[in-house]
């Protein structure tokens, strides 16, 4: 009996003992991950959306618990949550963290597709980049959008853009500056009111939103010159994290998002299509000549490689050749 009551207590443990390891096993690979937005709203719809397809295609690897956004952690501490380990895994703007990264202002000048970013080295660059100065692993792209200047008065020539008052954020000042307009810095919820009100005359926005936000209320010019089609939100993953999981699985988590990101390009691209039908009349796109029209494009890139050279000289004619530029 006492060798009995003994094999059932050896046993017990054992099941006790497998049971906690696969616990502790599971753990590891759960990753906990934050946008730098609410996590419903459209520009981190695709961010959703390879979360599922990780948790759906990898399930027993890896799987992604994405908890939330702003309200989690702070955005402008998001980063640096990440870099110590508080987050597992961020979908951010590449210009959150350029003081600590230099080089990454180079994704929103990219003017290539993210697939074809992986055949440059661009993907290889920015990942050993991210490793080495922020203690991540750069994962890719989850988001791709053009920008607009949308402004309330019909500018019919670059010289009617001095003196507006235009809605920005840092992707935009400097553009902005080189034509004489004035950035004014204002977090997206109150730019209905400031539109409204007179404080600015416009805003630079991608196309989806401003239709959904009411900013069109007032706003009924946009220029039709879009720039910046790469955008900067990326996906990051802490390196420690990264360098935990087996090879076979990060192997899968780099192929799965190899693979989605031409998903991923077309849904941002029908999303564009549809909302510009949305929009209709409710704004005039404009253009200038065509020589102005090149000039503002043209502007567009030189002030951010300007920029860039500043802060990157060494890197900056690799990051050209490796962007399309």
């Amino acid at each position: 009996m006492r060798v009995l009551r003994r094999w059932i207590w050896l046993g017990t443990l054992a099941i006790t003992a497998t049971t906690a390891w696969s616990g502790v096993a599971g753990a590891q690979n759960t990753l906990k991950a934050i946008g730098f937005i609410p996590k419903n709203d459209p520009v981190l719809a695709m961010a959703n959306a390879w979360v599922n397809e990780v948790n759906s295609k990898l399930n027993g690897k890896v799987r992604i618990n994405y908890v939330g956004g702003p309200e989690v952690i702070t955005r402008f501490q998001q980063t640096e949550a990440l870099r110590t380990g508080v987050i597992d895994i961020v979908f951010t703007p590449s210009g959150d963290y350029q003081d600590q990264v230099p080089a990454s202002p180079a994704f929103v000048l990219s003017k290539l597709s993210p697939s074809e970013e992986r055949q440059t080295g661009f993907y290889d660059f920015m990942a050993e980049e991210h490793a080495k100065k922020l203690n991540a692993q750069y994962l890719g792209r989850v988001q791709i959008s053009p920008f607009y200047l949308w402004t309330k008065k019909d500018p019919k020539t670059l010289a009617d853009l001095k003196g507006l008052k235009m809605r920005s954020g840092v992707l935009y000042d400097r553009l902005m500056r080189e034509f004489g307009m004035v950035p004014v810095t204002i977090n997206a919820p109150e730019v209905y009111t400031a539109l409204g009100s007179g404080i600015v005359d416009g805003f630079g926005w991608p196309v989806t939103g401003p239709l959904k936000r009411g900013w069109l209320d007032t706003t009924k010019y946009v220029i039709d010159l879009p720039f910046y089609p790469a955008s900067n939100v990326v996906a990051l993953m802490n390196l420690d994290k990264w360098k935990a999981l087996p090879k076979e699985t990060q192997d899968a988590l780099t192929k799965l998002t190899a693979d989605f990101e031409p998903t991923m390009v077309k849904h941002f691209n029908d999303e564009q299509d549809n909302e510009w039908k949305a929009i209709g009349s409710k704004v005039t796109k404009v253009k200038f000549s065509d020589a102005e029209n090149k000039l503002y494009l043209d502007t567009a890139y030189n002030v951010g490689w300007k920029a860039l050279q500043d802060r990157a000289p060494d890197v900056v004619a690799k990051l050209r050749a490796m962007t399309g530029n």
